[in-house]
């Protein structure tokens, strides 16, 4: 079954439904835990399951231009996980100024209860809403008449709370294996592929180009990655993601070039998804400095794809 996706609150009318709230940035294993118990009791309730969040995330509103927050994922890619977390809703609101300056009890009152009519909440010990925060999960059980709310407990890997900020932290410091353990699937980008300036080709590198716009990636190196989107099996790359320092870019970029592979590609859709970090970004000398070491990354994925890709890859 497709998933619901909701921007206009006036069309989220579930007659009743289970819920959960948040940023669900990552949608990593502590959510889904959260997303398969709140699945089973939609079933067992005959209930849809419906997540609330929003877009942008309130830290970046509050942030404005001066917002430095790496998110794990864009909202297509947020909505296409919670998807395959069999969530049958997604009500996406729209941060703003008017979101922003809603008091907690209305929140409950109005959105939760008038308009969702949720019958099951489901939120996390920490969690926080309505004007200044003022809202959470004591002021939320005085409203038990309406609603069964229950307060899930964090999920924990070797011994720490799992986090969108601990994965952000594992991404930045190029762990992958920590960062993937931690999301339950290998961290990845999506995009379409646009025209670049060709310094690539020039240099006898071609690369597929995904723009990354205003979202700010956790991720900034070079990587061994596997593509999907071009053919039945994932076909193996070496992707720099970064501002290119070399050639005084400014804008953040993922570029992936393709191992032994010369088609035309403009256009199409890519899941690119990283399995091991090469080596930091860096400014070289001259380009070509630049296309040396560009040569070295790619034979440095060659080989860990004959040394490791039969043993690490499902």
């Amino acid at each position: 079954m497709t998933m619901q996706i909701i921007r206009d609150l006036s069309k989220a009318t579930f007659g009743g439904c289970v819920a959960t709230i948040g940023n669900f940035d990552g949608v990593h294993l502590g959510h889904q835990a959260m997303l398969r118990h709140l699945s089973m009791l939609a079933q067992a309730k005959k209930l849809p399951l419906v997540v609330v969040t929003f877009e942008p995330l309130p830290q970046e509103f509050f942030a404005g231009d001066q917002n430095t927050l790496l998110r794990l994922t864009r909202l297509s890619e947020k909505l296409m996980l919670l998807q395959a977390a069999k969530v049958d809703a997604v009500v996406c609101l729209r941060f703003n100024q008017t979101v922003a300056n809603w008091q907690a009890e209305t929140f409950i009152e109005q959105l939760l209860i008038e308009q969702l009519q949720v019958k099951y909440l489901l939120v996390g010990r920490d969690f926080r809403f309505g004007h200044q925060r003022g809202g959470d999960v004591n002021l939320l059980s005085q409203y038990q008449d309406a609603f069964a709310l229950e307060v899930f407990s964090a999920v924990d890997y070797q011994q720490q709370r799992i986090s969108s900020t601990l994965i952000r932290l594992a991404l930045a410091q190029g762990n992958l294996a920590f960062s993937n353990a931690l999301l339950g699937h290998r961290y990845f980008i999506r995009g379409r592929v646009i025209y670049g300036d060709q310094r690539g080709r020039t240099m006898g590198f071609p690369t597929a180009n995904i723009a990354l716009r205003q979202w700010k990636c956790p991720l900034r190196g070079v990587f061994v990655v596997q593509v999907q989107g071009l053919a039945k099996q994932p076909l193996p790359g070496v992707a720099n993601v970064g501002v290119r320092p070399t050639v005084d870019g400014r804008q953040q970029l993922l570029e992936v070039h393709l191992l032994d592979f010369q088609q035309s590609i403009y256009g199409k859709r890519l899941r690119v998804e990283f399995l091991t970090q090469l080596r930091d970004e860096q400014r070289f000398t001259s380009v070509a400095a630049l296309r040396q070491q560009i040569q070295h990354d790619v034979e440095q994925a060659k080989q860990w794809w004959a040394d490791y890709a039969t043993i690490e890859l499902d």
